[in-house]
């Protein structure tokens, strides 16, 4: 399957950013097999969902208080979420913030140190498919041929590299196979075991089935 600017646009994303990643999601494409019609559909709409149509690469914590608590229950409670979460009268979460929620609530897991390593902000959700996890970092930049851990700002940063990191990420949890079956809750299950965004990547996937040709 061919991805073109023209098929990316069609599938909500802008002229510029589907400039900017036509090539680098046809490699990825190519070389993760990603390459028929239901294939890429499934695979256009999560990836879509993810990175607000390829507008964003890099996980926000910019949470109001009861989400920052919702979203991290445990990492997060009350005492924690008032004083690290949205305050009445911002608009947004100052960066330092952030990265501290991040540094707390991703402390500690699947590779990452401690608070204090800074790894949670280093490691947040990154790239096409939101990569998270120093661990998922390595495993991925080891497939692609790139020092994540070192460079994880490349995920973020540059297109190939988040085309790539999200071509590993779908073939690497056997998302073919169920894109193959048109079991599209089942790619989204496997992606987001919450169900997270289900309306929209079902409407995501119904745009891209249309642009490529399928109803």
């Amino acid at each position: 399957m061919i991805v073109s600017a023209s098929l990316l646009t069609a599938c909500g994303a802008s002229k510029a950013d589907a400039a900017k990643y036509a090539v680098p999601l046809r490699d990825a494409c190519d070389r993760y097999s990603i390459n028929t019609p239901q294939r890429l559909a499934a695979f256009l709409a999560q990836i879509g969902h993810e990175s607000t149509s390829l507008s964003a690469t890099a996980e926000s914590f910019n949470y109001a208080i009861p989400a920052l608590m919702a979203t991290f229950p445990r990492a997060m409670p009350f005492a924690l979420a008032s004083k690290y979460g949205r305050q009445p009268g911002e608009k947004a979460i100052p960066l330092d913030r952030q990265k501290q929620i991040a540094s707390i609530v991703y402390a500690n897991k699947y590779g990452n140190g401690p608070t204090e390593s800074g790894d949670g902000w280093s490691f947040r959700g990154s790239g096409l498919i939101q990569t998270t996890f120093k661990a998922n970092f390595k495993e991925a930049g080891d497939d692609i041929g790139v020092d994540l851990v070192k460079n994880p700002d490349l995920l973020r940063d540059d297109p190939q590299t988040a085309a790539l990191a999200a071509g590993f990420y779908w073939i690497n949890h056997g998302l073919n196979t169920l894109a193959d079956a048109g079991n599209f809750d089942a790619v989204t299950r496997r992606i987001n075991p919450a169900m997270a965004g289900k309306p929209d990547r079902d409407k995501r996937y119904d745009v891209a089935r249309k642009a490529l040709g399928l109803s």
